[in-house]
C-alpha cells in the first residue's frame, strides 16, 4: 500500500513538470504570450530547470523555432522520475544490494521507462488540451480560453479537418483527435 501511494505521489508531481516543460515547449514553438495563463503558470513551475539549460545550450540551436530548454527538461525530469523510482522500488523492497549488482540493466529498464512516460505524458496533455477544447468551443466559444485553447490545438486538428466531414454542422475533427489520442496512450501503456 505504501508503495502505491508513493508511486501516485511521485507520478502526480513528475507528470505536472513534465507536462509543463512540454506545454512550454509547445507554446513557444506556436508563439503564444507566456505573459498569460496557462503560460505563467508553466514558465513558474519549469524556470528553475529551464533557465540554467538555456546557458548550456549553443546558441545556434536557441535560435531556431524549436524551445530546446523545455525539451531537455523534459526528458532530464522524465529521467530523474525514471531514476527516483527504480531507487524508491528498490527500497520499498529491500532489494538495494541486488540493484547495486544489476545497475545497468536497472538503468536500461529505467531508459526505457523514462521514454515511455515521456510520450504517455504528451499523449495525456494534448488530450487534455483537446478535450478542454471541444468542450469550450461548444459551451463557450468566444472566450480567451477557447481561443487559447484553438491556437494550441489547430496544428494536430487542422489535417483532420480536411479527412473528417462535418455531420450535422459539428466538426468532429476534435472528438476524432481524441480517439487517436486515446489509441496512441493505449498502445504506450
Amino acid at each position: 500500500m505504501l508503495i502505491r501511494i508513493v508511486s501516485f505521489l511521485l507520478e502526480s508531481l513528475f507528470f505536472v513538470l513534465v507536462a509543463a516543460a512540454l506545454l512550454r515547449a509547445w507554446m513557444n514553438w506556436l508563439r503564444i504570450n507566456m505573459r498569460v495563463q496557462p503560460g505563467s503558470f508553466v514558465m513558474a513551475a519549469t524556470d528553475w530547470l529551464v533557465k540554467p539549460l538555456r546557458r548550456g545550450i549553443p546558441a545556434k540551436l536557441m535560435q531556431s523555432r524549436i524551445d530546446w530548454a523545455s525539451v531537455v527538461a523534459a526528458v532530464v525530469l522524465v529521467l530523474l522520475y525514471a531514476l527516483l523510482w527504480t531507487l524508491l522500488l528498490a527500497l520499498l523492497t529491500g532489494s538495494l544490494a541486488s540493484f547495486a549488482d544489476s545497475a545497468p540493466l536497472t538503468l536500461l529498464g529505467a531508459l526505457g521507462f523514462a521514454v515511455k512516460m515521456l510520450i504517455r505524458t504528451a499523449l495525456q496533455l494534448l488530450f487534455f488540451i483537446v478535450l478542454g477544447f471541444a468542450i469550450l468551443s461548444w459551451v463557450q466559444p468566444a472566450s480567451p480560453a477557447c481561443h487559447l485553447l484553438g491556437r494550441l490545438t489547430e496544428p494536430l486538428i487542422a489535417p483532420l479537418r480536411r479527412v473528417v466531414p462535418i455531420v450535422g454542422g459539428v466538426d468532429l475533427s476534435a472528438l476524432v483527435l481524441m480517439l487517436i489520442l486515446q489509441i496512441g496512450l493505449m498502445l504506450v501503456g
